[in-house]
């Protein structure tokens, strides 16, 4: 199973009074960023909630989108601060006697100063309200896994089709060289015999030519390593993700690739293999463009 790190999921969650809402949104990144966007009531379940949402994702900078609604009455509820109110009381009461004034309090100017009545929100049933919001999370999870394992299968079809052209690139590289060596001794000799006119050419001097000049163009260890990094990352998309997501080794092998391809186009002298190294190392870049995508 090949994970894209691009992914999207949504639930909504309604557990009798209470309403849960959660969006987690994903974009590529090297390491697993978790961004949480919640009500301050919340803080307290931040680490669980890390926790279940670590069960759906490795890779990747997600942002994660939870509202709550609670439709209770007992949501908040009023509190009355009596030992303030005596005392604004007290104080007025001193006042009227201090400056010989009628005493006109009222319980409705009373109340009005500060802090008398007060708005306090109900303490939260945190097992109840976990429960819900677990749930809301993990349905919300399981949308943006999925989303994540549709996107994986069109780009692991995507990376095994370029796979395929890379091979036939590199599988024409290897038949194509040993032909530019013998291309090579057929025009040295010509050469050396318009030289010499009709003096005998020496084969021992013509043919450790042509070995110096095998040993500086060959590329056969490239070629085989180019083979072993492309059934090995074939081999990582058919058997997809692990505990760490494969992401990570196919950058690896994607860059060991392209080494490959930049050591066999310096060593080329033939305006064929260096076309198909050319070609090669496109679509390497095209390759390690998308694996970035990869969980």
């Amino acid at each position: 199973m090949v994970c894209s790190m691009t992914g999207f999921g949504r639930s909504e969650v309604t557990e009798g009074q209470r309403k849960y809402i959660v969006e987690l949104k994903s974009v590529n990144n090297r390491y697993l960023d978790i961004n949480i966007k919640m009500p301050k009531k919340f803080n307290a379940f931040e680490s669980a909630i890390r926790s279940e949402l670590k069960g759906y994702m490795k890779r990747g900078k997600v942002d994660v989108f939870i509202s709550y609604e609670d439709y209770s009455e007992s949501e908040t509820r009023v509190k009355y601060n009596k030992a303030l109110a005596s005392e604004y009381y007290a104080y007025l009461k001193e006042m009227a006697e201090d400056f010989g004034l009628d005493n006109d309090i009222r319980i409705s100017s009373l109340s009005k100063f500060p802090e008398v009545f007060t708005m306090e929100e109900e303490e939260l049933d945190e097992d109840e309200v976990w429960n819900g919001l677990k749930k809301a999370i993990n349905e919300a999870g399981k949308q943006f896994l999925d989303s994540r394992i549709r996107e994986g299968e069109f780009l692991s079809k995507d990376l095994t089709e370029k796979l395929d052209v890379m091979k036939e690139n590199v599988e024409y590289i290897s038949e194509r060289s040993p032909e530019i060596i013998k291309e090579y001794k057929t025009k040295l000799r010509e050469k050396i015999q318009d030289l010499l006119e009709d003096k005998q050419v020496d084969e021992n001097r013509l043919a450790m030519e042509v070995t110096l000049y095998a040993d500086k163009v060959c590329v056969d260890e490239e070629i085989t390593r180019l083979r072993s990094h492309i059934e090995a990352t074939r081999d990582a998309l058919i058997q997809g993700d692990d505990k760490e997501g494969i992401g990570r080794k196919l950058d690896f092998l994607a860059q060991e690739m392209n080494r490959e391809a930049n050591t066999i186009l310096s060593k080329s002298t033939d305006l064929k293999i260096s076309d198909r190294g050319i070609a090669l190392k496109t679509d390497i870049e095209k390759v390690r463009e998308q694996i970035q995508n990869i969980e």
